[in-house]
């Protein structure tokens, strides 16, 4: 199977997933101090690595934290776990960014083409509210371990919200890798060609997914709410 053709297969199977394993609880309490702590915990389900055919589930914490008066802020699940140095309410953010990849061995391809170990991906981001219900973001993250690649992220947002009840976004995604992560994923050494029988293949940096997300955020009352997400690539 093509790398394209493996991505349009997980386009048709991961907004399934995420859209009814995501509908979990978020619990939100005033700390006494003119501050509303939000914490949760979800499940998300999305392919083991770039290219899997298959699918495993992992958890999705969920946290914020804003002033007791302040609408609930905008953040869209699929982006890097950070904050932003200027505010919530700044038109123009940026700030520090993180993700975790999971691994991927040479076992779950079914060919020795090597392991990638887990990774940590580091770096930062900005984003752009030019109108209100807009915004736009790029996150650029350097691969600790694994895959040790530069990887990044680009979004726009359309964002619908009413207060304290609901946060609805719909927007377009793109995802970038360089030679190192590419390589890592979609490579074939002429070591692992010779053992697996497989063409060697040397990649090279490029957008390897497009796709769009679609987000919910609903308060179900005082102390509860739910983040059912729906998201594709392909």
């Amino acid at each position: 199977m093509t790398k394209r053709q493996t991505l349009r297969t997980s386009a048709a199977a991961i907004g399934a997933f995420a859209l009814a394993l995501l509908a979990a609880p978020a619990a939100a309490q005033d700390d006494g101090g003119g501050h509303i702590l939000t914490i949760g915990l979800g499940a998300q389900a999305f392919p083991q690595y770039p290219g899997a055919n298959s699918y495993s589930i992992y958890p999705m914490p969920i946290f914020g934290l804003r002033r007791e008066g302040r609408p609930m802020p905008f953040v869209a699940h699929d982006q890097g776990i950070g904050f932003g140095l200027l505010g919530s309410d700044s038109i123009v953010n940026f700030g520090p960014a993180v993700q975790l990849r999971a691994r991927r061995r040479q076992d779950d391809v079914g060919a020795p083409v090597g392991n990638v170990g887990y990774t940590i991906e580091a770096g930062g981001f900005v984003e752009l509210f030019p109108v209100r219900n807009v915004r736009l973001r790029g996150e650029l993250r350097q691969g600790i371990g694994g895959h040790r690649g530069l990887v990044g992220d680009l979004g726009a947002d359309f964002v619908i919200r009413d207060a304290d009840t609901y946060i609805f976004s719909l927007g377009p995604r793109a995802r970038w890798g360089d030679d190192d992560f590419h390589r890592a994923y979609f490579g074939v050494s002429p070591a692992a060609a010779l053992a697996s029988g497989l063409p060697a293949y040397t990649p090279r940096s490029g957008f390897y997914a497009v796709g769009g997300m679609a987000g919910l955020t609903y308060k179900l009352g005082r102390n509860w709410g739910c983040a059912p997400i729906s998201a594709m690539t392909g």
